[in-house]
């Protein structure tokens, strides 16, 4: 598992609201819903990240 890092993130009250909805119906975090999203953007402009061979422990 790639480690993670933890950052602030300014984001409109209503798109807040609208994307704890979301992460609501399909029974995630709403850190996890933000990730989620996050990587369809990525794999739909071909831009995901590499997956590691050996990851480090």
């Amino acid at each position: 598992m790639s480690k993670k890092k933890a950052f602030a993130l300014r984001i409109n009250e209503d798109m807040l609201k609208a994307i704890e909805k979301w992460a609501a119906d399909e029974f995630r975090s709403t850190n996890g819903q933000i990730e989620w999203m996050l990587m369809q953007s990525l794999k739909q402009a071909k831009r995901e990240p590499k997956k590691r061979e050996n990851p480090e422990s």
